[in-house]
């Protein structure tokens, strides 16, 4: 049996409950995801401004904090904190590791998912990279793309498992394949056996959000549970035949048949073929039963081929944003808010605004509701109080810019009880998404060892 932890959810997600893990449990794996689409062009734009930059510092933290136990332990760490500047997070761990006496110490990192390089020859070679929502002309972004990151699955980190890595770093690594990589190096599990395989990936797809599999953001019933002030993060239990979800002891947070349930359905669009780069799922005949007390054991897990396409996630300029914000109090909050709203789009129209986008959004009525969300004014004549926001897209900074002088002067230039927080807005750069594919073939991982 392999014991995994899974530690981290997101880049900024809290470091208390994998240092737990590491103090209180009996893992042999911690496992720790930091990488979004987003997160990866913010990394990009950060090496951009400053070379050393580029990487989840907070992982740095954490190892600070428990890297030395988990060595000691046995315990290894496996993460996709390295981002766009993976060497240089190795380098730095390194640094740190010797400044902790870790002599010996072998760190794994995993190299080539980043591929914007790569894009002329590729593009030579034939390939298109047509967008998977069908949006757009790829020829329109081809030459503002600052970052091109291929999700790639668990072989390039179990090669550092088997080369004696006690830490693996890598780049866009999916989610997932972080936590198949130990199941298969610890089970020897081939690498077309589809039915453990996909037990691997479920058993990470539980873990990869950290709380948010155990009893965070939980719908079911979260004023149950327990301690979420001191939430821990799931664990697997991973045998040959058989994986057990349950979490550390003494923390918070719970482990129960409907909270593995919300995780287990989260991103999955199809239950039947759940696609990742290791194997296509089949969890529409999946059990899930609780099995003792903040123990839920998972079963008939099914698997299919792995696909021959794997997907690249493309960061672009997009243009520019600014959002202003002005709160309205009791009386007519949501009124005057919108009479506040259309002077401005008076003014941004006397300004002739070219702007891609506007957005004029009321919280507290339908900032996250939008379209569904009750507007009728009669309605919600009642509203304590209503924050007006508006925002733009637009090509350049200087079109942008139109809307920062007209927010804060309505505190006195427009109706009554404005207030205006946060300072003047700041024109920012937008990041575009751009989803496509590319064969697997096409792709060149390699993997690697420094020793502290």
């Amino acid at each position: 049996m392999v014991v995994i932890g899974g530690g981290q959810g997101f880049w900024g997600d809290s470091n208390d409950a994998a240092i737990h893990m590491v103090r209180n449990s009996n893992i042999n794996y911690l496992a720790c995801d930091y990488l979004a689409e987003l997160t990866l062009s913010i990394m990009a734009r950060q090496k951009l401004k400053n070379p050393n930059a580029g990487y989840a510092r907070d992982f740095l933290g954490m190892m600070k904090e428990c890297g030395k136990e988990a060595y000691e332990k046995g315990i290894k760490v496996l993460t996709n904190a390295g981002g766009m500047n993976i060497k240089g997070l190795v380098d730095a761990l390194a640094e740190q590791a010797a400044g902790q006496g870790l002599k010996g110490m072998k760190i794994g990192y995993v190299l080539g998912d980043e591929i914007s390089a790569e894009i002329p020859r590729l593009l030579a070679e034939g390939m298109t990279f047509d967008n998977i929502d069908d949006v757009g002309d790829f020829n329109e972004v081809r030459d503002k793309i600052f970052n091109a990151n291929v999700y790639f699955g668990h072989e390039p980190t179990l090669a550092c498992l088997e080369q004696g890595a006690d830490m693996v770093i890598t780049g866009r690594s999916t989610d997932s394949a972080l936590f198949l990589a130990p199941c298969i190096y610890e089970l020897g599990w081939k690498a077309d056996d589809w039915n453990n395989l996909s037990r691997g990936i479920m058993a990470g797809h539980l873990l990869e959000c950290g709380g948010q599999g155990a009893g965070g953001n939980y719908d079911y019933d979260w004023r149950g549970v327990p301690r979420m002030d001191e939430l821990g993060f799931p664990i697997a239990e991973v045998s040959e035949n058989d994986f057990v979800i349950t979490k550390a002891p003494d923390c918070g947070g719970i482990i129960c048949e409907q909270s593995c349930k919300e995780q287990f359905l989260y991103e999955v669009h199809d239950p039947a073929n759940y696609i990742t780069p290791d194997v296509t799922v089949d969890i529409s005949q999946a059990t899930l039963k609780q099995a003792g007390d903040n123990r839920v054991r998972v079963g008939n897990v099914r698997g299919k081929e792995k696909p021959e396409m794997l997907k690249v996630s493309m960061g672009y300029h997009a243009g520019y944003k600014v959002a202003g914000m002005l709160s309205f109090a009791w009386p007519d909050a949501y009124e005057k808010a919108q009479y506040a709203a259309d002077i401005i789009m008076k003014k941004m129209r006397r300004k002739g605004l070219k702007a891609e986008e506007v957005r004029i959004d009321y919280i507290g009525v339908n900032a996250l509701h939008l379209a569904v969300a009750e507007t009728d004014s009669d309605k919600l004549k009642d509203l304590n109080e209503v924050v007006m926001r508006i925002a733009v897209r637009t090509l350049t900074k200087e079109e942008a810019y139109k809307l920062v002088p007209e927010i804060a002067p309505l505190q006195l230039n427009g109706p009554p009880g404005a207030s205006f927080f946060g300072g003047r807005a700041k024109v920012q750069e937008v990041i575009g998404l751009w989803p496509t594919l590319i064969p697997r073939d096409a792709v060149r991982l390699t993997s690697h060892i420094l020793e502290v």
